[in-house]
């Protein structure tokens, strides 16, 4: 059994709580982070096994530190937290753009900064993105900035923090995610058109290629779309 931790940052809520709920179910000690200590405390809960909480707001960079002082050695980092945006440049909210910009791409960095001592040689960062890099849509330019930076920024972190390897995953819509599960039917359906394999992807598959990234030693510095074959389309 691997001695250090799994810290799923952005773990009280969606994929990044079913990754950490499965590490959980496998017997390790997991942290989950949230905004605010009351919900990461009630997520570790309800995850159940050797889970604890640590509350923390990724948009207030210069306060993470100290959230992380007693975070032991850590196996694998998940970086999956992310605040829903729409932002339209002729309407540009430009607090809303600041705040999604410091949370995705300086929050997430603090956490890497603040943890890399506790980094072994085989340990693992996986970064979460999303296939807005790829395709924009109405709205989408601040997502789809920071997405697109969070592939710069695997690229980096592998020569910067080696031999700690790092990955990026970018998942399409998930299908049965709190997110999507209730989506009108008819845009299910025009989704389900799109994508390849007949249907969308699910949490489960999310989380076994997230394991994979995690956890296969020799996968480093990939950017990895889960998408059932959309961006083909």
């Amino acid at each position: 059994m691997a001695a250090g931790s799994v810290v799923v940052v952005g773990g009280t809520q969606g994929l990044g709580r079913e990754l950490a709920k499965a590490y959980a179910d496998d017997g390790r000690d997991v942290i989950v982070t949230g905004r605010n200590q009351a919900r990461a405390d009630a997520a570790a809960k309800e995850i159940g096994g050797r889970t604890s909480g640590l509350g923390f707001d990724l948009a207030e960079p210069h306060t993470i530190g100290k959230h992380l002082e007693d975070v032991g050695d850590v196996d694998h980092l998940v970086l999956a937290a992310i605040e829903r945006d729409v932002n339209r440049v002729r309407e540009y909210d430009v607090d809303g753009a600041v705040r999604l910009v410091t949370l995705k791409l300086v929050g997430y960095t603090e956490v890497i900064h603040a943890l890399t001592p506790r980094l072994g040689g085989e340990s693992s960062i996986l970064i979460f993105g999303g296939l807005a890099r790829d395709r924009p849509y109405p709205g989408s330019t601040t997502v789809t900035t920071v997405n697109g930076g969070v592939t710069s920024l695997v690229r980096t972190l592998v020569i910067e923090l080696a031999p700690t390897r790092v990955n990026a995953l970018h998942p399409a819509i998930v299908g049965d995610s709190p997110q999507w599960v209730d989506m009108a039917p008819e845009r299910r359906e025009a989704l389900v058109q799109r994508t390849p394999i007949g249907r969308l992807v699910t949490m489960a598959e999310v989380v076994e290629a997230s394991r994979f990234l995690l956890e296969n030693q020799a996968i480093n510095g990939i950017n990895l779309s889960v998408d059932g074959g959309w961006m083909c389309m």
